[in-house]
């Protein structure tokens, strides 16, 4: 498995998950656990498991991804909205900094409905 270098990238949790869940199965394989990353793992992968990414895969991710492009937003904002799909317009305004200078009501509203096509709340 590729080591993560610190700050070389951002990771979706989707991605911490998949590589959690890799180091998870490598470890059991093993036979050889550390009693404290073990537990870490354990504990982030059950986090995750309650959380959007769940429901997430590479494929609809990047599509989502594809379909932000027109609204200028930085690899930051994007990534928060990988990680918690914004559901209304006070999500986008915690989201994107100076969003009412960014975006018009109309770009709001089409990123709402961007991320409920591509990550559909949860029922």
């Amino acid at each position: 498995m590729e080591t993560i270098k610190p700050y070389a990238a951002f990771l979706t949790n989707y991605e911490v998950m998949q590589v959690l869940q890799q180091l998870k199965d490598n470890t059991h394989k093993q036979q050889k656990r550390e009693g404290s990353l073990a537990t870490v793992t354990y504990e982030t992968v059950h986090y995750l498991q309650d959380t959007e990414c769940k429901n997430q895969s590479a494929e609809t991710i990047q599509k989502f991804l594809e379909a932000m492009k027109c609204f200028k937003l930085t690899k930051a904002e994007k990534l928060m909205m990988v990680n918690t799909p914004p559901r209304a317009e006070l999500d986008i305004q915690l989201i994107v900094q100076e969003s009412e200078e960014r975006l018009s009501e109309e770009d709001v509203n089409k990123i709402i409905d961007i991320s409920n096509i591509f990550f559909p709340p949860s029922s």
